[in-house]
């Protein structure tokens, strides 16, 4: 077993990790990602950068038994069935400059929901300030009703993530956060608890709020995505 362990660090082998990935095959990418990178490192003035995004079909979770915490020696436990209790879709938008966020709660996931959420974020930013909107692909941001929204606010611009590249929306992180800090281990006895649990996240976040910082030069995502089609290519 040793020798096998030796002959693996050797050619720097790992055979028992696995990275998952998912390349976008949308023809306009490196536009799209300029584009989007562009309002990160250099918003335009007299704006505002909202990245929007759903958190759909979050769990009410309550186990069946209390959790054990944790001890000397032994990890904290719960039991690995639950309870479920409904779901709640979380609508937010995080404000790229000074990283606060405009939350709302809904049962429902629809275009409906999405346009009564852009009411909210247009009765909070002010009417002087003009709006760009990240957004992905999800067929609800791109509904007639929402185009004629759009049309009746012309303050508002949309830009779209590329295809299959969702990470690219800086409230992926706010969501990641969220689901790490709160929502894992969280227990819930209603959908209102869970709603409560998110609020309070949410007013704690803008009590010390951190703007968003893109770090990652578009140069090399591009050749990082050109290296994956090509490595993709060389197997067919």
């Amino acid at each position: 077993m040793r020798s096998v362990q030796r002959i693996l660090e050797a050619h720097q082998l790992a055979p028992h990790r696995v990275r998952t990935f998912k390349l976008s095959n949308d023809p306009k990418f490196a536009e799209k990602l300029k584009d989007i990178v562009g309002l990160y490192v250099d918003p335009p003035e007299h704006a505002v950068v909202l990245s929007v995004d759903e958190k759909s079909q979050i769990q009410a979770l309550d186990r069946t038994q209390p959790s054990l915490p944790m001890k000397p020696g032994r990890a904290g436990t719960m039991t690995h069935d639950y309870k479920r209790h409904g779901t709640t879709t979380l609508f937010a938008a995080l404000n790229i400059l000074d990283g606060t966020v405009i939350g709302h709660n809904m049962k429902r996931h629809r275009h409906q929901e999405f346009i009564r959420f852009l009411n909210t974020i247009e009765a909070q930013v002010p009417k002087r300030k003009t709006i760009h909107a990240i957004v992905d692909n999800y067929a609800t941001h791109k509904h007639p009703k929402v185009r004629a929204w759009l049309a009746r606010h012309p303050r508002w611009t949309f830009h779209f993530t590329p295809t299959s590249a969702s990470w690219l929306n800086a409230i992926e992180g706010f969501f990641a956060k969220l689901t790490r800090q709160r929502l894992k281990r969280g227990v819930f006895r209603s959908v209102d608890d869970l709603k409560a649990v998110i609020n309070r996240y949410i007013v704690e976040t803008n009590g010390d709020p951190k703007p968003f910082v893109w770090t990652a030069d578009p140069r090399r995502v591009l050749a990082a995505v050109k290296r994956g089609k090509q490595a993709l290519e060389s197997l067919h």
